[in-house]
């Protein structure tokens, strides 16, 4: 398991996002956080349907109304909190998943 800073927390508006490139086990990857209240949560910025990056706007990740993620290629809607696809071309698909946490002012990434 390794450990990797992505930001810092104040990097991500509140109830926003922001898009990085960082290093997971060896491999620079496009990575996206949503920060809801007290959680983050990150994802690869990947759509599932087309494997183009999420964001056609760079670090604008989220619907008008700020209650999903939503690709900027093709409008799929997914969950803030586990990245499931509810509506468009991948439904029933899901974004990946980074495992990530707070610390003081600062968010980690922790690789497995």
């Amino acid at each position: 398991m390794s450990e990797t800073r992505l930001c810092a927390l104040n990097d991500i508006p509140a109830e926003g996002t922001n898009g990085f490139v960082t290093e997971i086990n060896g491999q620079a990857k496009a990575v996206f956080a949503a920060r809801q209240g007290d959680q983050v949560y990150v994802y690869e910025n990947v759509c599932p349907h087309l494997d183009t990056p999420m964001d056609v706007i760079p670090g604008e990740f989220l619907n008008d109304d700020g209650t999903h993620i939503e690709c900027g290629t093709h409008l799929a809607q997914f969950r803030i909190a586990d990245g499931y696809c509810t509506e468009g071309p991948c439904e029933g698909d899901s974004l990946i998943k980074i495992n990530a946490e707070i610390r003081g002012e600062d968010v980690y990434i922790i690789a497995t």
